[in-house]
């Protein structure tokens, strides 16, 4: 019985709601049994609400205390990676409530998953400083909406300024190069789109279900890749660079916020896009670093630091 009760409760963590058939089918039980075991988790205090009817069902409520949690070992491990990746700052104002929790965590964690945070700690990677942090009831919101498959309402500040409305089916959040990311499908546009989480103000959820459409792409970090790399930027630069496109690939430090295609035998093309002049500099900098020819087509601003640098390095 005590068996049958942590598979019960951890199905009711699992999701916002279950049908009660649904969870009997799951348990192996009738559904007699199931109202029982429910019974007994809400001696426990454990606060289950339930509904009748044809749409009735069981959830796992709030309640005046945060009750325990049951984790399996990848959940354990993903719970510890989003508490390093808060505490190194991605998150405004939760580092020290992360470290707190983290350590918690560490302190509950069966022996022979201790290595396995340890080694999540400390190959852990400080998202960039200069990314604007976003605040953890956003996210939640945001999250909850993606959860549940609730259509979201929020306002949104486009790269150039502008402010707009915007109604959309989240599907996914995706932390990149320091930047949250909610990718989604826009109604109103008949089209997928991706939203920078620090430009979103007042999120708010609509409590109307859709039902998800397929993603255009194998995953949500695949389809952000290639969003980022097709959209519009104030800098890009052309690269021509006499090596095999896997080998730049290899080669530069991480992810080009671009493309890199071949363009014939032992050739390939490099577009290299961002905001910041001096972020494409650092990019085409590391593609010079591996010491084959290439050539450089690209704004004045940043041809200009590139020759700024070139003459630096040559003075060092």
């Amino acid at each position: 019985m005590a068996g049958r009760l942590l598979r019960l409760l951890s199905l009711l963590e699992s999701r916002r709601e279950w049908s009660g058939q649904d969870l009997a089918d799951r348990l192996g039980v009738t559904g007699r049994t199931l109202r029982r075991d429910i019974d007994r988790l809400r001696r426990l205090d454990y606060p289950v609400d339930s509904t009748t009817g044809s749409a009735g069902g069981y959830r796992l409520a709030s309640g005046k205390n945060l009750p325990p949690l049951l984790l399996d070992d990848e959940e354990a491990i993903a719970v510890a990676v989003g508490l390093v990746t808060s505490a190194n700052g991605s998150v405004a104002g939760i580092e020290d409530s992360s470290v707190r929790a983290l350590t918690k965590l560490e302190q509950v964690l069966p022996a022979r998953l201790r290595p396995r945070i340890a080694a999540v700690t400390s190959a852990a990677v400080i998202p960039h400083r200069d990314a604007p942090r976003v605040e953890p009831a956003m996210l939640a919101v945001v999250a909850g909406c993606c959860r549940d498959q609730e259509i979201l309402s929020f306002g949104y500040l486009t790269r150039d300024g502008s402010r707009g409305e915007r109604r959309v089916e989240p599907h996914h959040l995706v932390l990149v190069r320091g930047y949250w990311y909610l990718i989604a499908h826009d109604p109103a546009r008949d089209d997928w789109r991706t939203f920078r989480v620090d430009r979103i103000t007042d999120p708010v959820p609509t409590h109307r279900q859709f039902s998800p459409r397929e993603l255009p792409a194998p995953d949500p970090a695949t389809y952000l890749t290639r969003s980022l790399a097709t959209a519009p930027y104030r800098y890009t630069a052309h690269l021509g660079v006499e090596l095999p496109a896997e080998e730049v690939k290899a080669g530069v430090f991480a992810a080009v916020p671009g493309s890199i295609e071949p363009d014939g035998p032992g050739r390939c093309t490099v577009r290299i896009s961002g905001e910041s002049a001096d972020l494409v500099v650092q990019y085409v900098a590391a593609i010079a670093a591996l010491g084959a020819p290439f050539t450089v087509d690209a704004p004045e601003a940043v041809t200009e630091r590139v020759r700024t640098l070139a003459r630096r390095l040559g003075a060092a």
